[in-house]
Protein backbone atom coordinates (compact mmCIF):
# COMPACT_ATOMS: atom_id res chain seq x y z
CA UNK A 1 0.00 0.00 0.00
CA UNK A 2 2.75 2.50 0.90
CA UNK A 3 4.41 1.80 -2.12
CA UNK A 4 0.91 2.77 -4.44
CA UNK A 5 0.83 5.47 -2.03
CA UNK A 6 4.44 6.80 -3.12
CA UNK A 7 3.76 6.06 -6.90
CA UNK A 8 0.63 8.25 -7.12
CA UNK A 9 2.22 10.73 -5.26
CA UNK A 10 4.99 10.93 -7.42
CA UNK A 11 2.28 10.76 -10.24
CA UNK A 12 0.84 14.08 -9.24
CA UNK A 13 3.92 16.03 -8.83
CA UNK A 14 5.04 14.63 -12.27
CA UNK A 15 1.96 15.40 -13.82
CA UNK A 16 1.63 19.31 -11.88
CA UNK A 17 5.14 19.65 -13.20
CA UNK A 18 4.65 18.86 -16.63
CA UNK A 19 1.78 21.07 -17.35
CA UNK A 20 3.45 24.11 -15.70
CA UNK A 21 6.71 23.13 -17.82
CA UNK A 22 4.62 23.11 -20.99
CA UNK A 23 3.01 26.46 -19.72
CA UNK A 24 6.56 28.03 -19.72
CA UNK A 25 8.15 26.52 -22.80
CA UNK A 26 4.75 28.43 -24.66
CA UNK A 27 5.59 31.75 -22.90
CA UNK A 28 9.57 31.31 -23.39
CA UNK A 29 8.45 30.29 -26.79
CA UNK A 30 7.00 33.94 -26.85
CA UNK A 31 9.28 35.57 -25.52
CA UNK A 32 12.43 34.25 -27.62
CA UNK A 33 10.33 35.67 -30.74
CA UNK A 34 9.61 38.62 -28.71
CA UNK A 35 13.87 39.37 -28.14
CA UNK A 36 14.40 38.98 -31.60
CA UNK A 37 12.15 41.12 -32.81
CA UNK A 38 13.65 43.80 -30.64
CA UNK A 39 17.12 43.06 -31.75
CA UNK A 40 16.35 42.74 -35.40
CA UNK A 41 14.52 46.08 -34.72
CA UNK A 42 17.21 47.23 -33.37
CA UNK A 43 20.34 46.37 -36.09
CA UNK A 44 17.94 48.09 -38.81
CA UNK A 45 17.20 50.90 -37.75
CA UNK A 46 17.83 53.84 -39.61
CA UNK A 47 21.15 55.75 -38.39
CA UNK A 48 19.43 58.92 -39.69
CA UNK A 49 16.20 58.15 -37.84
CA UNK A 50 16.46 56.12 -34.75
CA UNK A 51 13.63 54.52 -32.88
CA UNK A 52 11.88 56.43 -30.84
CA UNK A 53 12.87 56.71 -27.19
CA UNK A 54 9.45 56.35 -25.76
CA UNK A 55 8.78 53.67 -28.20
CA UNK A 56 11.96 51.82 -27.33
CA UNK A 57 11.50 52.18 -23.45
CA UNK A 58 7.78 50.68 -23.65
CA UNK A 59 8.94 47.72 -25.42
CA UNK A 60 12.11 47.06 -22.72
CA UNK A 61 9.04 47.44 -20.26
CA UNK A 62 7.15 44.39 -21.95
CA UNK A 63 10.13 42.47 -22.31
CA UNK A 64 10.55 43.08 -18.15
CA UNK A 65 7.10 41.81 -18.00
CA UNK A 66 7.00 38.56 -20.17
CA UNK A 67 10.52 38.10 -17.95
CA UNK A 68 8.43 38.30 -14.87
CA UNK A 69 5.36 36.29 -16.77
CA UNK A 70 7.92 33.20 -17.04
CA UNK A 71 9.77 33.41 -13.34
CA UNK A 72 5.98 33.92 -12.01
CA UNK A 73 4.84 30.80 -13.91
CA UNK A 74 7.50 28.76 -12.92
CA UNK A 75 7.27 29.67 -8.71
CA UNK A 76 3.03 28.98 -8.72
CA UNK A 77 4.30 25.50 -11.24
CA UNK A 78 6.55 24.85 -7.43
CA UNK A 79 3.99 25.92 -5.41
CA UNK A 80 0.89 23.81 -7.00
CA UNK A 81 3.21 20.41 -6.97
CA UNK A 82 4.10 21.45 -3.31
CA UNK A 83 0.50 21.64 -2.47
CA UNK A 84 -0.54 18.31 -4.15
CA UNK A 85 2.13 16.80 -2.37
CA UNK A 86 1.22 17.82 1.04
CA UNK A 87 -2.79 16.95 0.49
CA UNK A 88 -1.73 13.38 -0.85
CA UNK A 89 0.65 13.06 2.33
CA UNK A 90 -2.53 14.28 4.94
CA UNK A 91 -4.84 11.85 2.91
CA UNK A 92 -2.64 9.22 2.72
CA UNK A 93 -2.45 8.92 6.55
CA UNK A 94 -6.32 8.81 7.00
CA UNK A 95 -6.17 5.40 5.58
CA UNK A 96 -6.92 2.66 8.49
CA UNK A 97 -8.58 5.75 10.71
CA UNK A 98 -12.14 6.46 11.26
CA UNK A 99 -13.79 9.66 9.79
CA UNK A 100 -16.70 12.27 10.03
CA UNK A 101 -17.07 13.56 7.18
CA UNK A 102 -19.98 16.39 5.45
CA UNK A 103 -22.29 13.60 3.44
CA UNK A 104 -25.63 11.82 2.84
CA UNK A 105 -24.93 8.73 1.66
CA UNK A 106 -23.05 5.86 3.99
CA UNK A 107 -23.10 1.96 3.56
CA UNK A 108 -25.56 -0.51 5.52
CA UNK A 109 -23.16 -2.81 6.41
CA UNK A 110 -24.76 -6.48 7.96
CA UNK A 111 -27.92 -4.03 8.38
CA UNK A 112 -26.70 -1.45 10.24
CA UNK A 113 -26.04 2.15 9.07
CA UNK A 114 -26.19 5.72 10.74
CA UNK A 115 -26.00 9.26 10.07
CA UNK A 116 -25.43 12.84 12.12
CA UNK A 117 -28.05 14.97 12.11
CA UNK A 118 -27.43 18.55 12.96
CA UNK A 119 -30.44 20.15 12.66
CA UNK A 120 -30.07 24.43 13.01
CA UNK A 121 -32.85 23.99 15.75
CA UNK A 122 -35.02 21.75 17.18
CA UNK A 123 -37.81 20.17 15.04
CA UNK A 124 -41.44 19.56 15.41
CA UNK A 125 -41.27 17.26 12.63
CA UNK A 126 -38.96 15.76 10.44
CA UNK A 127 -39.64 13.34 7.12
CA UNK A 128 -36.42 11.32 7.11
CA UNK A 129 -36.38 9.85 3.88
CA UNK A 130 -33.95 6.85 2.67
CA UNK A 131 -33.31 6.58 -0.68
CA UNK A 132 -31.06 3.43 -2.63
CA UNK A 133 -28.06 4.00 -4.97
CA UNK A 134 -30.67 4.03 -8.31
CA UNK A 135 -32.40 6.57 -6.26
CA UNK A 136 -35.62 4.56 -5.29
CA UNK A 137 -36.95 5.31 -2.01
CA UNK A 138 -36.80 2.39 0.19
CA UNK A 139 -37.56 3.91 3.93
CA UNK A 140 -39.03 6.51 5.33
CA UNK A 141 -39.98 7.63 8.74
CA UNK A 142 -41.71 10.91 10.13
CA UNK A 143 -39.60 11.77 13.50
CA UNK A 144 -39.00 14.73 15.65
CA UNK A 145 -35.36 16.25 15.95
CA UNK A 146 -33.98 18.17 19.28
CA UNK A 147 -31.29 21.06 18.70
CA UNK A 148 -28.08 19.91 18.00
CA UNK A 149 -25.71 16.62 16.55
CA UNK A 150 -27.74 13.29 17.21
CA UNK A 151 -27.77 9.99 15.30
CA UNK A 152 -29.81 8.28 13.26
CA UNK A 153 -29.58 4.80 13.14
CA UNK A 154 -30.99 2.48 10.48
CA UNK A 155 -31.54 -1.20 10.69
CA UNK A 156 -31.83 -1.58 6.89
CA UNK A 157 -35.79 -2.15 7.04
CA UNK A 158 -37.69 -0.83 4.51
CA UNK A 159 -41.07 0.61 4.61
CA UNK A 160 -42.52 -2.79 3.73
CA UNK A 161 -41.29 -4.39 6.80
CA UNK A 162 -38.99 -5.78 4.58
CA UNK A 163 -35.13 -6.25 5.05
CA UNK A 164 -33.21 -4.68 2.03
CA UNK A 165 -30.02 -5.96 1.07
CA UNK A 166 -26.36 -4.57 2.11
CA UNK A 167 -24.91 -1.52 -0.24
CA UNK A 168 -25.04 2.15 -0.46
CA UNK A 169 -27.98 4.20 0.56
CA UNK A 170 -28.81 8.30 0.44
CA UNK A 171 -30.42 10.18 3.41
CA UNK A 172 -32.70 13.53 2.96
CA UNK A 173 -34.39 15.01 5.89
CA UNK A 174 -37.14 17.76 5.52
CA UNK A 175 -37.90 19.27 8.88
CA UNK A 176 -40.43 22.41 10.31
CA UNK A 177 -40.52 23.58 13.35
CA UNK A 178 -43.77 24.60 15.02
CA UNK A 179 -44.58 27.52 13.93
CA UNK A 180 -44.18 25.56 10.04
CA UNK A 181 -40.94 27.13 9.08
CA UNK A 182 -37.94 24.86 7.22
CA UNK A 183 -35.40 23.61 9.61
CA UNK A 184 -32.03 23.36 7.75
CA UNK A 185 -30.82 20.05 8.91
CA UNK A 186 -27.06 19.29 8.02
CA UNK A 187 -26.10 15.35 7.16
CA UNK A 188 -22.53 13.60 7.99
CA UNK A 189 -21.39 10.31 7.93
CA UNK A 190 -18.65 8.67 9.37
CA UNK A 191 -16.70 5.25 8.84
CA UNK A 192 -13.17 3.72 8.48
CA UNK A 193 -11.00 4.74 5.54
CA UNK A 194 -10.03 2.11 3.24
CA UNK A 195 -8.10 3.92 1.01
CA UNK A 196 -7.14 7.17 -1.24
CA UNK A 197 -8.31 7.97 -4.41
CA UNK A 198 -5.58 10.26 -6.09
CA UNK A 199 -6.22 10.50 -9.46
CA UNK A 200 -8.59 13.82 -9.25
CA UNK A 201 -7.39 17.32 -8.04
CA UNK A 202 -8.56 16.52 -5.04
CA UNK A 203 -7.57 13.61 -3.05
CA UNK A 204 -11.19 11.35 -2.24
CA UNK A 205 -11.47 9.28 0.35
CA UNK A 206 -12.96 5.57 -0.06
CA UNK A 207 -15.17 4.31 2.94
CA UNK A 208 -16.20 1.13 2.40
CA UNK A 209 -18.31 1.93 -1.32
CA UNK A 210 -18.70 5.56 -0.44
CA UNK A 211 -16.64 8.15 -1.96
CA UNK A 212 -16.26 11.28 0.49
CA UNK A 213 -13.70 13.93 -1.12
CA UNK A 214 -10.68 14.81 1.72
CA UNK A 215 -11.85 18.66 2.03
CA UNK A 216 -15.43 17.35 3.21
CA UNK A 217 -13.89 15.44 6.83
CA UNK A 218 -14.60 17.04 9.65
CA UNK A 219 -13.20 14.94 12.34
CA UNK A 220 -11.11 11.75 13.25
CA UNK A 221 -12.71 9.65 16.22
CA UNK A 222 -10.45 8.06 18.10
CA UNK A 223 -9.42 4.02 18.11
CA UNK A 224 -11.94 2.11 20.34
CA UNK A 225 -14.96 4.94 20.07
Amino acid sequence: MAAGIASSTSTSITNATATTTADTKAIAGNFTQFLTLLTTQLKNQNPLDPMDTNQFTQQLVQFAGVEQQLKTNDQLGTILANSKASATASASSLIGRTVVADGATTDLTDGQASWTLNPARAAARAIITIKSADGSVVAAKTTTLKAGSQTFDWNGASTSGLTVKDGQYTITVDAIDTTGAKVDVDTKVSGQVDGVDLSGSEPVLTIGSARVPASAVKSLVASGS
